[in-house]
């Protein structure tokens, strides 16, 4: 693990432990890694069709409308039979 160690500020002794703040930056580029590759993931899936039209959570340009304009045309085509 990747690990910064910066001062805190004001303090009047350094050569105290407690004057320190340790920074984890695994943990940060970890969280970056895995947006990227959930986004790439995201993309092929759009690309290639992979999920149907209805379904709607997690997807970009996907709103709680467009949710509610899919359940009233459902609803609208089940009353007409």
């Amino acid at each position: 693990m990747t690990t910064v160690v910066l001062r805190k500020e004001g303090k009047a002794d350094y050569s105290i432990l407690g004057s320190y703040r340790p920074i984890a930056l695994e943990n940060t580029l970890s969280k970056i890694l895995e947006k990227v590759i959930a986004d790439r993931i995201a993309d092929m899936v759009e690309e290639h069709a992979l999920l149907p039209q209805s379904q709607m959570g997690a997807r970009k340009n996907r709103l709680t409308l467009s949710a509610l304009i899919l359940l009233a045309a459902t609803i609208k085509t089940a009353w007409a039979m």
